[in-house]
């Protein structure tokens, strides 16, 4: 196997591919690359079992006469790529002992491979239904809604994003129990109704890739039962859907909402970060003091006696009212939207708050609706 590439290309890819890699494994193999390279075309894959990625790059070769393979480990081959100019570089593979010569200009360079026929094989692409959806799309569901997800291991079901599609449009949610987000399009349809849980590594991989390139693409979807399978651009990925049943997320919002608060969203959001640094460690608590044409927002931890308090301008209806909010989850969730106000929906001070974008002008033709929702915290008196 002998081909030239150029360097910063490759790089690019190889760096795309590293976030499915993972450090903590017992099977060397699945701590590599596996080039895969037939006439003038270079597939790199990787894998961690449940998730494989696959990218595919033109090179420069001689007369091949079969397709030709070998795994290469991935720290070592990102390591010294990165300290590479623009250049092209020659790789030279000896298919009997699998090692590696790496050639640019005067430098030589060789490391020990693996067997790439050690590598785990993909499952094969059965697909029971399909989508296609927009990069720029993609990325704007995954990104307001990934951050929600939980990080607990012993609710895999909400480690992930519940992606709901029907004729009418498709519905991304997440939630930790804590807090939770509803992202829906109305210019996506699939015509026969399905539902799944992804996983988040996967898909953060694939927003990241999305989110670095310039071009609006189209990502197509497809999936089964059991897994999932994304193309676009030069890349393509299989992994496995989180198993169980999401919960009842629509449960959980409260439909009797008469208390509404409309803020300034950057005035809101830089406040809610300064006043929580005087705010206990352990409960990230702010207090949200309301009434009809200001809110006061004040934290306090006992501990150090540091406390602190700022006033903001707002429009409210309804009674005034006290409530206490996790401000880590607030700036989460405000920070997430990109409106100049957002609106939020209360109730009763133990019951969860809805936060939305808020605009005065109703647009017309949107594309896209967002609902957040954050359970307050017990007030101290």
């Amino acid at each position: 196997m002998k081909f030239i590439v150029n360097s910063q290309q490759l790089l690019r890819q190889l760096q795309s591919l590293g976030g499915v890699l993972t450090s903590n494994n017992t099977m060397p193999i699945i701590a590599c690359y596996h080039f895969h390279l037939e006439e003038n075309r270079l597939t790199v894959k990787t894998t961690d079992l449940s998730t494989t990625l696959v990218a595919t790059l033109d090179v420069e070769t001689g007369r091949m006469e079969q397709a030709e393979e070998v795994a290469i480990p991935s720290k070592m081959l990102l390591d010294v790529m990165k300290t590479f100019d623009d250049v092209p570089i020659t790789f030279d593979v000896d298919p009997s002992t699998h090692s590696i010569s790496l050639q640019s200009g005067d430098g030589e360079y060789s490391l020990a491979g693996l067997d790439a026929d050690t590598f785990p094989t993909m499952p094969a692409a059965e697909a029971t239904g399909s989508i296609t959806i927009s990069s720029s799309a993609l990325v704007e569901a995954t990104g307001k809604t990934i951050f929600a997800a939980s990080n607990d291991d012993m609710h895999p079901q909400m480690s992930g994003i519940f992606c709901d599609m029907n004729p009418d449009g498709i519905t991304f949610v997440a939630t930790d129990a804590h807090k939770l987000v509803r992202y829906r399009r109305n210019d996506v349809h699939c015509e026969q109704p399905a539902s799944f849980i992804l996983p988040k590594k996967p898909i953060s991989v694939v927003r990241n890739i999305l989110a670095s390139r310039k071009e609006e693409s189209e990502v197509r979807i497809e999936y089964n039962s059991t897994n999932i399978f994304i193309t676009f651009d030069n890349f393509y990925i299989v992994c496995r859907l989180v198993d169980g049943r999401y919960p009842n997320y629509e449960a959980a919002i409260p439909k009797d909402n008469p208390r509404k608060l409309i803020v300034d969203r950057l005035s809101f959001l830089n406040t809610l970060r300064r006043v929580s640094i005087f705010a206990s460690e352990a409960t990230r608590q702010v207090r949200l003091s309301i009434s009809a044409d200001h809110l006061d927002i004040s934290a306090e931890d006992l501990d150090f006696s540091n406390k602190a308090h700022e006033n903001i301008p707002c429009q409210y209806e309804g009674e005034p009212m006290d409530i206490g909010f996790n401000a880590k989850f607030l700036t989460e969730m405000i920070s997430n939207l990109d409106t100049a106000q957002v609106l939020i929906e209360m109730s009763h001070p133990s019951r969860a708050g809805i936060i939305f974008p808020y605009a005065e002008e109703v647009e017309e033709n949107k594309k896209d609706d967002i609902l957040m929702l954050v359970m307050p915290v017990m007030l101290a008196n």
